[in-house]
């Protein structure tokens, strides 16, 4: 069992995005959630996905990822010549639910599950990044250079209902340990 740390807990309402001259919608900018927030079977109460066929439902319910990839984003927006908005790249700017401290995409397979002190989260699947997350980082080669450091983070579904708030310590329980999430993103993204 590994232990690791919940440092954020955010939301979005989805909303409408200008992209390429078209209004798209999009629940990619989560914000912080103060307190406690409850878990449903569909994701965290106040969340919305825009897209349901692509993000959401039961096996993508709560979107996870690491804290220590932010600093990666950072850069690769610096070096674009992006630091005007956001260069703080607050927790939730890349659309997670849940940023985590001390569990990297590495150590985390399909069916391993994330035990919180009152809900229960099992992993199902690496995100792949979409033209709303090159929107939303403000370059177009933010989904190649997420595919191409691995750094995608991943999705859960909710095994036990209940709430889940920042600062909490959790732990990973392992699963069946047949697919990391690392090699699944990598094969996902080497079908495109």
């Amino acid at each position: 069992m590994k232990t690791f740390q919940l440092l954020g807990v955010q939301t979005a309402k989805a909303t409408g995005m200008m992209m390429d001259g078209k209004r798209v919608m999009t629940a990619i900018r989560k914000t912080a959630v103060q307190g406690t927030t409850i878990v449903t079977p569909i994701g965290l109460q106040g969340d919305e996905q825009a897209n349901p066929d692509v993000h959401g439902g039961l096996s993508k319910a709560v979107y996870a990822y690491p804290s220590e990839h932010y600093d990666f984003w950072r850069k690769a927006r610096l070096d674009k010549g992006l630091g005007l908005i956001d260069d703080s790249l607050p927790f939730g700017f890349m659309g997670e639910n849940l940023t985590l401290e001390g569990l990297l995409e590495a150590e985390v397979w399909v069916g391993d599950v994330l035990e919180f002190p009152n809900c229960t989260l099992r992993v199902t699947d690496p995100r792949e990044p979409c033209f709303k997350f090159n929107a939303t980082m403000g370059f177009n080669a933010a989904a190649k250079a997420m595919a191409q450091s691995g750094f995608c983070g991943f999705y859960l579904a909710v095994d036990k209902l209940g709430t889940i708030k920042a600062g909490e310590s959790a732990t990973l329980i392992a699963g069946s340990r047949q697919m990391s999430i690392k090699d699944s993103f990598a094969r996902k993204m080497g079908r495109r």
